[in-house]
């Protein structure tokens, strides 16, 4: 009997001392650009796509990356989510289906060096998939209780998110840029947000799919936000010498 309440009493402890670690954050998309570039480098950049084009899809994130369901691979500047968490193969069946696009593919980490300070990598890791447009993309979801934000990679007690009110928030950013030459088609972002009661967040399973659900809706916005942007991309540069579908 001793022995029952012992444990008893030991499993409400480590039940009250549950926790649930954020996600790592996202990354400034727009800021893995070549570092050694100047700004009359930038300017004499050209597209060179050809279409139909190819493209390259590779999702970043902060340096040591981490999800209830996913990691990243590689050190630097940023890392590279090569395992699909919200991507879906329908996801890449509508970027295929964009007038002018004739492939989308993955970049693989086998494709990667384990170091990544810049966007060259990803770009050499697409030029070797045959693409000509690679898509970068990054989801940073952050976490607010009763009007507190939390940082990533925190660990939360349970019980000190109790009877409070909770929201999850993620921003998906995407940028489409030549593999050749670095020269930048468009920018693209969406986000999406739940809040709740914290009341039913009585574990972190119950957590993590809050932040999945809202992970997968703010890519699949980010999707139809490209798919917005694509038809200009196509009026602009698939219409000279290189391009004309």
């Amino acid at each position: 009997m001793y022995k029952t309440v012992v444990m008893l009493a030991c499993m409400a402890i480590l039940g009250g001392c549950a926790t649930y670690t954020t996600p790592g954050a996202g990354v400034a998309v727009s800021a893995l650009a070549s570092p050694d570039q100047d700004i009359a480098a930038a300017m004499a950049t050209e597209p060179t796509a050809t279409f139909p084009t190819r493209l390259a899809l590779a999702r970043v994130q902060a340096p040591g990356y981490v999800s209830d369901s996913a990691a990243c691979f590689g050190k630097g500047r940023y890392c590279v989510l090569a395992a699909r968490d919200v991507e879906s193969d329908d996801d890449l069946k509508r970027l295929t289906s964009l007038h002018g696009v004739a492939a989308a593919m993955p970049v693989n980490r086998l494709l990667l060096p384990n170091r990544l300070d810049s966007i060259k990598a990803l770009r050499l890791a697409a030029a070797r998939l045959k693409a000509d447009m690679l898509v970068v993309y990054t989801l940073d979801t952050r976490f607010t209780v009763d009007s507190k934000p939390l940082g990533p990679l925190a660990a939360v007690s349970l019980g000190f998110i109790k009877n409070k009110n909770a929201r999850v928030t993620t921003t998906a950013s995407a940028a489409i840029f030549d593999v050749r030459t670095e020269f930048v088609y468009g920018l693209a972002e969406y986000s999406a947000s739940t809040a709740q009661e914290a009341t039913i967040w009585s574990s972190s399973a119950v957590i993590d799919t809050a932040r999945s659900g809202t992970e997968q809706e703010a890519f699949t916005g980010l999707l139809s936000e490209v798919e917005k942007l694509w038809p200009d991309i196509v009026r602009e540069h698939a219409l000279g010498p290189r391009g004309a579908l």
